[in-house]
Protein backbone atom coordinates (compact mmCIF):
# COMPACT_ATOMS: atom_id res chain seq x y z
CA UNK A 1 0.00 0.00 0.00
CA UNK A 2 2.74 2.48 1.14
CA UNK A 3 3.68 2.72 -2.83
CA UNK A 4 0.44 3.58 -4.32
CA UNK A 5 1.03 6.85 -2.29
CA UNK A 6 3.33 7.94 -5.02
CA UNK A 7 1.76 6.63 -7.53
CA UNK A 8 -1.50 9.11 -6.16
CA UNK A 9 0.27 11.82 -5.56
CA UNK A 10 2.28 11.75 -9.22
CA UNK A 11 -1.88 12.15 -10.66
CA UNK A 12 -2.83 15.23 -8.62
CA UNK A 13 -1.51 17.38 -11.37
CA UNK A 14 -3.85 15.87 -14.07
CA UNK A 15 -6.73 15.56 -11.57
CA UNK A 16 -6.80 19.12 -10.83
CA UNK A 17 -6.65 19.82 -15.33
CA UNK A 18 -9.74 17.81 -15.36
CA UNK A 19 -11.63 19.15 -12.72
CA UNK A 20 -10.88 22.53 -14.22
CA UNK A 21 -12.04 21.66 -17.24
CA UNK A 22 -15.21 20.28 -15.85
CA UNK A 23 -15.81 22.63 -13.43
CA UNK A 24 -13.75 25.83 -14.89
CA UNK A 25 -13.04 27.40 -11.37
CA UNK A 26 -10.51 27.24 -9.39
CA UNK A 27 -11.97 26.95 -5.87
CA UNK A 28 -14.38 23.99 -7.18
CA UNK A 29 -11.71 22.43 -8.92
CA UNK A 30 -9.69 22.48 -5.77
CA UNK A 31 -12.46 21.07 -3.71
CA UNK A 32 -13.30 18.91 -6.30
CA UNK A 33 -9.43 17.22 -6.24
CA UNK A 34 -9.47 17.18 -2.35
CA UNK A 35 -12.82 15.26 -2.32
CA UNK A 36 -11.16 12.57 -4.77
CA UNK A 37 -8.33 12.65 -2.49
CA UNK A 38 -10.13 11.74 0.28
CA UNK A 39 -12.28 9.73 -1.00
CA UNK A 40 -9.84 7.38 -2.78
CA UNK A 41 -7.18 7.14 0.95
CA UNK A 42 -10.75 6.47 2.52
CA UNK A 43 -11.15 3.05 -0.44
CA UNK A 44 -7.44 2.26 -0.64
CA UNK A 45 -8.05 -1.08 1.35
CA UNK A 46 -10.55 -1.84 -1.71
CA UNK A 47 -8.72 -1.44 -4.83
CA UNK A 48 -7.15 -3.88 -5.99
CA UNK A 49 -3.26 -4.04 -6.45
CA UNK A 50 -3.49 -4.90 -10.13
CA UNK A 51 -5.38 -2.17 -11.19
CA UNK A 52 -4.35 1.42 -12.51
CA UNK A 53 -4.32 4.07 -10.11
CA UNK A 54 -4.88 6.70 -12.51
CA UNK A 55 -8.05 5.23 -14.16
CA UNK A 56 -9.13 4.93 -10.18
CA UNK A 57 -8.73 8.43 -9.44
CA UNK A 58 -10.58 9.57 -12.57
CA UNK A 59 -13.09 7.22 -11.98
CA UNK A 60 -13.88 8.32 -8.00
CA UNK A 61 -13.76 11.84 -9.88
CA UNK A 62 -16.14 11.43 -12.46
CA UNK A 63 -18.71 10.07 -9.89
CA UNK A 64 -18.02 13.08 -7.85
CA UNK A 65 -18.77 15.13 -10.41
CA UNK A 66 -21.88 13.33 -11.47
CA UNK A 67 -23.06 13.10 -8.43
CA UNK A 68 -22.64 17.09 -7.38
CA UNK A 69 -24.46 17.49 -10.94
CA UNK A 70 -27.56 15.39 -9.68
CA UNK A 71 -27.23 17.74 -6.12
CA UNK A 72 -26.95 21.28 -7.67
CA UNK A 73 -28.79 19.90 -11.21
CA UNK A 74 -25.93 22.59 -12.94
CA UNK A 75 -26.45 25.20 -10.54
CA UNK A 76 -25.54 29.17 -10.55
CA UNK A 77 -21.79 28.07 -9.65
CA UNK A 78 -21.00 26.07 -12.45
CA UNK A 79 -22.78 28.46 -15.29
CA UNK A 80 -21.37 31.91 -13.65
CA UNK A 81 -17.92 29.96 -13.77
CA UNK A 82 -17.53 30.67 -17.39
CA UNK A 83 -14.06 32.13 -17.61
CA UNK A 84 -11.08 30.64 -16.75
CA UNK A 85 -9.61 32.04 -13.69
CA UNK A 86 -5.78 31.41 -13.99
CA UNK A 87 -5.33 29.68 -17.22
CA UNK A 88 -2.68 30.88 -19.38
CA UNK A 89 -3.28 31.95 -22.55
CA UNK A 90 -1.84 34.52 -25.28
CA UNK A 91 -1.52 38.22 -24.29
CA UNK A 92 -3.13 39.31 -27.16
CA UNK A 93 -7.10 39.78 -28.20
CA UNK A 94 -7.00 36.88 -31.07
CA UNK A 95 -6.03 34.19 -28.52
CA UNK A 96 -8.03 35.52 -25.95
CA UNK A 97 -11.14 35.26 -27.84
CA UNK A 98 -10.47 31.59 -29.74
CA UNK A 99 -10.07 30.23 -26.09
CA UNK A 100 -13.39 32.24 -24.81
CA UNK A 101 -14.67 30.22 -28.78
CA UNK A 102 -13.00 26.90 -28.01
CA UNK A 103 -14.86 26.95 -23.97
CA UNK A 104 -17.47 28.16 -25.20
CA UNK A 105 -18.01 25.14 -28.00
CA UNK A 106 -16.68 22.55 -24.93
CA UNK A 107 -19.84 23.85 -23.11
CA UNK A 108 -22.30 23.51 -25.96
CA UNK A 109 -21.75 19.94 -26.13
CA UNK A 110 -23.31 17.40 -24.36
CA UNK A 111 -21.94 16.51 -20.65
CA UNK A 112 -21.19 12.62 -21.97
CA UNK A 113 -19.16 14.04 -24.87
CA UNK A 114 -17.32 16.55 -23.22
CA UNK A 115 -16.15 14.19 -20.50
CA UNK A 116 -14.60 11.70 -23.18
CA UNK A 117 -12.99 14.47 -25.22
CA UNK A 118 -11.26 15.93 -22.40
CA UNK A 119 -9.98 12.46 -20.88
CA UNK A 120 -8.74 11.11 -24.08
CA UNK A 121 -7.80 14.37 -25.36
CA UNK A 122 -6.09 16.50 -22.27
CA UNK A 123 -5.62 13.46 -19.93
CA UNK A 124 -4.53 11.51 -22.69
CA UNK A 125 -6.63 8.16 -21.41
CA UNK A 126 -6.38 5.02 -23.45
CA UNK A 127 -10.47 4.54 -24.73
CA UNK A 128 -10.45 1.32 -22.61
CA UNK A 129 -9.24 3.50 -19.25
CA UNK A 130 -11.88 6.13 -20.72
CA UNK A 131 -14.36 2.95 -20.40
CA UNK A 132 -13.41 1.74 -17.53
CA UNK A 133 -13.46 5.46 -15.53
CA UNK A 134 -17.10 6.16 -17.13
CA UNK A 135 -18.10 2.81 -16.66
CA UNK A 136 -19.43 2.22 -20.05
CA UNK A 137 -18.57 0.07 -22.89
CA UNK A 138 -15.78 1.14 -25.03
CA UNK A 139 -17.66 1.27 -28.42
CA UNK A 140 -19.72 3.89 -26.48
CA UNK A 141 -16.59 5.91 -25.85
CA UNK A 142 -15.65 5.54 -29.39
CA UNK A 143 -18.80 6.97 -30.34
CA UNK A 144 -19.10 9.62 -28.40
CA UNK A 145 -15.26 10.76 -29.24
CA UNK A 146 -16.40 10.75 -32.81
CA UNK A 147 -19.52 12.48 -32.36
CA UNK A 148 -18.26 15.35 -29.86
CA UNK A 149 -15.40 15.59 -32.83
CA UNK A 150 -17.46 16.22 -35.04
CA UNK A 151 -19.55 18.67 -33.35
CA UNK A 152 -16.44 20.72 -32.12
CA UNK A 153 -15.56 21.23 -35.99
CA UNK A 154 -18.78 21.78 -36.94
CA UNK A 155 -18.62 24.86 -34.26
CA UNK A 156 -15.25 25.79 -35.19
CA UNK A 157 -15.81 26.57 -38.82
CA UNK A 158 -15.94 29.84 -39.35
CA UNK A 159 -18.08 30.25 -42.62
CA UNK A 160 -15.19 32.57 -44.98
CA UNK A 161 -17.20 35.92 -46.17
CA UNK A 162 -18.05 35.88 -50.34
CA UNK A 163 -15.68 36.81 -52.07
CA UNK A 164 -17.21 39.07 -55.13
CA UNK A 165 -15.58 36.85 -58.51
CA UNK A 166 -13.10 37.98 -60.89
CA UNK A 167 -14.16 40.04 -63.15
CA UNK A 168 -12.69 40.61 -66.86
CA UNK A 169 -11.44 44.52 -67.16
CA UNK A 170 -10.30 45.44 -71.31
Amino acid sequence: MPDVLPRIEACIPALRRYAMALLRGRQDADDMVHDTLVRALDRLHTRRDDGDVRAWLFAIMHNLFISRLRRHRLGASYAAAREPEDVAVAADQEGRLRWRDLLNALDSLAPEQRQVILLVAVEDLTYAEVAHVLNIPIGTVMSRLARGRERLRALAAVPEPARPGLRRVK
